[in-house]
């Protein structure tokens, strides 16, 4: 059967008015400028030498902070000079103004200071490029058969994730967290799974009433409380974030509101969901926007009593969020890393979950293009001559999905296609804005055929006529970038996809 694929992309999508909200992080460029008088230490330009003006100095760096190893760009400028020399983390004759790229290989402060002469005397700027240490931007992700309450999974990719009561040591590691950039968000299943002894603080509505959310994916819906938690990944940290606790077992969460549950099933649990909780790093921060609010949204969050639910609107910081765009550095995005896989499928994958795109040494940019997206984070893909613009990747679906009636169906695997040999396919995927195209080839094979101990192969199934969703098989063999809304990054803003 298709197990998940996860369309809360398309939630936000229909949520989602908006190009640009705020409270979006901007990513990690800094720029520091040293203009006279402001920081420079300069003389102010007046007239001292009988007519002449006092040299002008401006130096900046792009970024201010930056890891071991990582470059930057200094660029410098001088009015009313005829000469200047450099001093401090560099030296020599420079010109009036220019740029160059420096690299620092030691933890430290590094001051760059440009002096400049001329006929009304001497100006001098400066700069201080910051230097850190590496942070472990990396954690492990593996393609298995799940968690043991698992039951047939397939192309379901997974991290541990460690949550932690926040400002505090009490914290709880959790494995077999799906990894999902086609939602926004981490949502932990509480039943069996989260340790109550963290006790987590709840987020509470303007009123006091407890936060529950609901989240409807393809196959299912979700529905829980709204709690405070560090979430730790790696060596990075997004402290205090919202997260949904999924199947909370407080009074004030055990109806769920019809709106929610109404013609889906639930996924609320490991055997249903395949998962321990879902991690969404997709393009976007919040799982709701300014949509919610600017107003109470049906089927998203509530303001939850013992005695009732409540649909409620919700501020930018207490909404659900993306603990990438929360880290206190590589914060722009991700980069999921996943070996090829043969025809035959393999019984299990290790790869890397990334974060940060052009801020460690580990997550810069190689032959990849750019795909950006419109503003519910869609791009075109044309497949046999239609184009279909409600198209995305989405590491949480667990095949390929679309349309095609020349594909035979399967006669076990319900909603997969299963053709009778293995089938190669192409098609074109262009970036919103028709900026980068380019030919995707792929080939899909017969699920029912697999043998159980496969749990990643290249298999798909049947979708809506204007979407191609391009799931976990896409990842196969490629780096994939996801760049956040409005986060800066090498290759401009987010929202975009590279590969």
């Amino acid at each position: 059967m298709r197990f998940f694929a996860s369309l809360q992309h398309q939630l936000h999508g229909m949520l989602r008015t908006r190009a640009n909200t705020g409270g979006m992080l901007t990513g990690s460029l800094a720029i520091v400028s040293c203009l006279l008088l402001a920081s420079c230490g300069g003389g102010g330009g007046s007239d001292t030498t009988g007519g002449s003006s006092t040299p002008v100095v401006s130096i900046s760096l792009a970024p201010a902070s930056v890891v071991i190893g990582q470059g930057a760009s200094l660029s410098w400028n001088a009015t009313n000079a005829t000469s200047c020399t450099a001093s401090g983390a560099w030296s020599g004759s420079k010109a009036s103004s220019g740029s160059l790229q420096v690299t620092q290989g030691s933890i430290g402060s590094y001051v760059y200071t440009l002096t400049c002469s001329g006929a009304g005397g001497d100006g001098t700027g400066s700069a201080t490029l910051a230097v850190t240490a590496a942070v472990n931007n990396t954690v492990a992700m593996t393609v298995d058969n799940g968690p043991p309450a698992a039951n047939g999974v397939i192309n379901q990719p997974y991290v541990s994730v460690t949550i932690c009561r926040p400002g505090t040591a009490v914290c709880q590691t959790i494995d077999h967290i799906l990894v999902d950039t086609g939602s926004y968000g981490l949502r932990i299943i509480a039943p069996g799974i989260l340790d109550p002894a963290l006790a987590l603080p709840a987020v509470l509505t303007s009123s006091g009433a407890q936060v529950g959310e609901c989240v409807k994916f393809t196959s299912g819906y979700t529905w829980g409380s709204v709690q405070k938690a560090d979430v730790k990944l790696g060596g990075e940290v997004a402290s205090a974030l919202s997260v949904n606790i999924v199947g909370d077992t407080a009074p004030a969460f055990a109806a769920t509101p019809t709106e929610c549950s109404s013609g889906v099933s639930n996924l609320g649990t490991v055997a249903n969901l395949g998962a321990n909780g879902i991690l969404g790093i997709g393009v976007f921060n919040e799982d709701c926007g300014s949509a919610c609010v600017n107003s109470a949204v049906s089927g998203t969050y509530y303001g939850c009593t013992a005695n009732s639910c409540l649909s409620t609107s919700l501020p930018l910081a207490q909404q659900v969020a993306n603990p990438v765009a929360a880290f206190a550095r590589d914060n722009n995005g991700v980069i999921l890393v996943l070996p090829a896989v043969p025809a035959g499928g393999a019984t299990s994958l290790t790869g890397s979950l990334i974060f940060g795109i052009g801020s460690q040494a580990n997550n810069a940019f190689a032959s990849e293009t750019v795909y950006a997206t419109n503003n519910v984070g869609n791009f075109t893909t044309t497949y046999k001559g239609k184009a279909l613009t409600a198209s995305y990747l989405d590491s949480g679906s667990n095949g390929y999905y679309f349309s095609d009636s020349t594909i035979a169906k399967c006669s076990t695997s319900s909603g997969f296609y299963c053709p009778p040999s293995t089938l190669s396919l192409s098609a074109v995927n262009t970036s919103s804005g028709g900026a980068a195209s380019g030919t995707i080839n792929f080939i899909l094979v017969n699920v029912d055929n697999l043998p159980s101990s496969v749990t990643a192969a290249a298999v798909g199934g049947s979708a809506g006529s204007n979407t191609f969703d391009w799931g976990l098989p896409f990842f196969f063999g490629r780096r994939v970038f996801v760049a956040i809304e409005n986060a800066a990054t090498p290759k401009g803003k987010g929202p975009y996809w590279a590969y």
